[in-house]
């Protein structure tokens, strides 16, 4: 299973780049196994063609290296809290992809205007607070996770399955490590879709609330008839 998971996330993690969603080695993906309990993530600082499914580190929810001989992604504390605390969520993605980190730099939400949105966001994308100065000083990670779970209560993190962190960039998550890749790719999109529709109508609003729901709905809803996995009700 761990192996098997191993793969996956190399894979995800290489994809990154392949899309275009990072330079350098601006992100990191990660996968959780929910029946042992263990992650396993990028390690820190590797470039994305280099890396091989022996390279990812798997580690504890507490944070314990079990198996690895390079360092996890500095990150790290950020992917676990959000694993501690959205129990649904089975991989996360975070990367300084464009478009978003526009966003996540002016500290605005990315809004919902149109359905290109609304098939993947109930709504829009929300921003943390900043974090104050201790918070940067000590558990600096960690804080960022806890303000994410922190702007996320009283909001289901699977209808919006992504949040840009106040001066810094998105993350983004899903049940597996490829829905949070997949639900990386449609941010960054409609991150570049927001600032261009922005730009041509600067007083454009929010797309009715009856077609959000419609869009969103029929794609992850309890009777979604979108794609080919389910049947049409």
């Amino acid at each position: 299973m761990i192996r098997e998971l191993k793969r996956r996330v190399c894979e995800a993690n290489r994809a990154l780049e392949e899309r275009g969603l990072v330079v350098l080695t601006w992100g990191n993906i990660s996968g959780i196994d929910r029946a042992s309990g263990l992650v396993v993530i990028k390690p820190s600082g590797v470039a994305y063609r280099c890396l091989a499914p022996d390279d990812m580190v798997v580690v504890g929810l507490d944070g314990r290296t079990i198996e690895g001989r390079l360092r996890p992604s500095s990150d790290l504390p950020a992917h676990l809290e959000l694993y501690r605390c959205f129990p649904e969520t089975g991989g996360i993605t975070h990367t300084h992809s464009p478009n978003a980190t526009a966003f996540a730099q002016a500290c605005r939400p990315i809004p919902c205007m149109g359905t290109t949105h609304a098939d993947y966001f109930r709504g829009p994308v929300p921003v943390t607070r900043p974090l104050s100065g201790p918070a940067i000083e000590a558990g600096y990670e960690l804080n960022t996770g806890r303000a994410i779970v922190e702007r996320f209560a009283g909001l289901d993190p699977m209808s919006v399955p992504a949040v840009l962190v106040a001066h810094h960039g998105p993350f983004t998550w899903g049940r597996t490590p490829e829905e949070a890749l997949e639900n990386c790719v449609a941010l960054e999109a409609v991150a570049g879709i927001a600032l261009a529709t922005a730009a041509i109508e600067p007083g454009a609003g929010d797309i009715p609330s009856n077609l959000m729901e419609k869009h969103f709905l029929r794609k992850h809803g309890r009777g979604a008839y979108y794609g080919q996995n389910q049947q049409p009700t």
